[in-house]
């Protein structure tokens, strides 16, 4: 059995599944049950679903581990404590890999989580009073990501060519002065009572209880959207036949009516091409 030194840090779920098959690729233990990391909503959701109810029947043994950060997913997945993961979207895998030095390869885009706008003071992004304090994730590509959402409702303008990694300094023109707090994506939902509004990702806004489509006063569109949450594995095992079995489930039928069933609209399923 594979021993794991996220187990310290993350907090792990062992969802070991009873699978059939034998070929059910290298996995992360003897037996080759693959081993996935994922955050726990809407990631760790998606894949228990997978592991309770497909992967049986697929030949595939599954075991999920949740975290509830960013960061150690990659690293135990490069350093082979994991086999997948499942939480993060292609602007943020590639700025990791850069910036990282890891080698980490997407497999496929199962669903869309929505950015939203949170805030206990207004209910529409129109209402923020000039000088509003607006917190925001601190990593490059979920700040770049939450500073092109307040774009889209108008509240700030980017300047020409500024992309998935825009910063505050490439804000040209704030007409209501936000001001603008950077702090860890995962404490966002806890800045509300400090803050005028907060962009918080999705999944940290359903494990604080918010609710995409009832309490964001501004959400992402999935229409071109860059942001899909993707199974990634280490360069080379992309033809894993583990990693090719989830990656079918995953965008599976049967795991498009679950997002839509469960969860409202405030995850969506990404149709394969």
């Amino acid at each position: 059995m594979r021993k794991s030194v996220v187990a310290v840090a993350a907090l792990a779920l062992g969802l070991t599944a009873c699978g059939t098959g034998t070929d059910s690729g290298k996995g992360g233990d003897a037996d080759g049950t693959l081993v996935v990391g994922a955050t726990a909503v809407p990631a760790g959701e998606v894949l228990t679903y997978v592991k309770d109810h497909l992967a049986a029947k697929a030949g595939l043994k599954l075991e999920v581990r949740e975290f509830t950060d960013y960061v150690l997913p990659n690293t135990a997945l490069q350093e082979g404590d994991l086999d997948a993961n499942l939480y993060q979207n292609q602007p943020f895998l590639d700025d990791f890999n850069k910036s990282k030095g890891t080698d980490l390869v997407s497999v496929v885009k199962p669903y869309l989580p929505p950015m939203g706008v949170y805030s206990k003071k207004v209910r529409e992004p129109g209402a923020l009073a000039d000088g509003a304090t607006v917190a925001v994730p601190n990593d490059t590509t979920n700040e770049g990501r939450a500073l092109r959402l307040l774009a889209t409702a108008g509240l700030i303008r980017l300047k020409a060519g500024a992309g998935t990694d825009a910063s505050p300094a490439d804000v040209t023109s704030n007409p209501r002065h936000l001001r603008f707090r950077e702090l860890e994506a995962a404490q966002l939902p806890r800045s509300l009572d400090d803050v005028d509004a907060a962009v918080i990702n999705n999944n940290y806004a359903q494990d604080a209880g918010l609710s995409p489509t009832k309490d964001a006063v501004l959400l992402e569109s999935a229409k071109d959207n860059p942001y899909a949450n993707l199974l990634a594995v280490k360069r080379g095992d992309e033809d894993d036949p583990g990693v090719k079995k989830l990656a079918r489930l995953l965008v599976s039928p049967e795991v498009a009516t679950f997002i839509r069933d469960k969860y409202h609209g405030s995850v969506l399923p990404v149709t394969q091409s």
